[in-house]
């Protein structure tokens, strides 16, 4: 087994994908993912909810925004309707680009994520806090002179200082040419998921990485300088869908003009 994957420590990529209903997980990632929905029982809404988001967001970019380059920061485990399955079904041509540093979702990626044969998939072992190392490794795949849709879909929790996140951001988007799209999701204590603070707290102490939750001004402030698709920062169930239930997770796209 791959010596950077422990097994004694729950892992948010193993976690999310028990709260998605999948086996690739751990004994102490179902106990830790079983405790924080005892905690915030719609834990797994919220799950559902930003897989869901990710598939109508990547279905209008590969269609009506013809965007045909995904950049996908944060993968976590393959599931169903990944990134390239939903974009390779509306453009058989799309070319895609996976990025996560969790090695058990390397294995599973490099064996999962196959490409359709028109268009490409790569996966690159690197970590969100370093954009310019995500930079350098993404061509030949993408071609930063064309526009690219960057997703950041539950990543940037793990970003804790906001400053830095907001550096993150604003580097991976001065790359790209006009055109381009930012996908974002986030955890928030606001739209009901006040009871979200205890299990956040549980998770920091017993899970990796650390996570934090930002307030509406503050995940705002990650889309300065693009322009805001409409219906704006919404709940990620309420992106361009009508729910019967919000979660309490943002959710937006946004344009570089």
């Amino acid at each position: 087994m791959n010596d950077r994957i422990r097994t004694d420590i729950a892992h948010n990529a193993r976690v999310w994908n028990f709260w998605l209903g999948g086996k690739d997980n751990y004994p102490v990632d179902r106990k830790v993912g079983e405790s924080v929905t005892g905690m915030y029982p719609s834990i797994g809404e919220v799950a559902r909810a930003d897989r869901a988001f990710l598939g109508r967001a990547v279905t209008y970019l590969a269609g009506e925004a013809g965007i045909r380059q995904f950049l996908d920061i944060g993968t976590g485990l393959p599931t169903a309707d990944n990134t390239h399955e939903v974009a390779q079904r509306v453009a058989p041509d799309a070319r895609i680009v996976y990025v996560d540093n969790d090695p058990i979702v390397l294995t599973h990626a490099r064996a999962l994520l196959t490409s359709s044969p028109e268009g490409v998939t790569e996966y690159i072992d690197a970590d969100a806090h370093d954009p310019e190392k995500i930079l350098a490794a993404v061509s030949p795949t993408l071609d930063l002179d064309r526009p690219v849709a960057v997703m950041m879909l539950g990543i940037l929790n793990f970003v804790l200082d906001t400053d830095r996140a907001r550096s993150i951001v604003r580097t991976l988007m001065d790359a790209v040419p006009s055109g381009s799209h930012l996908v974002l999701t986030h955890p928030t204590l606001e739209l009901g998921g006040e009871g979200n603070e205890e299990a956040m707290e549980f998770w920091n102490k017993n899970a990796t990485p650390p996570i934090r939750a930002r307030s509406r001004a503050e995940f705002a402030s990650f889309t300065d300088g693009l322009e805001l698709l409409e219906p704006g920062i919404v709940s990620c169930a309420s992106w361009r869908f009508a729910p019967t239930t919000e979660v309490a997770q943002f959710g937006a796209v946004a344009r570089k003009p």
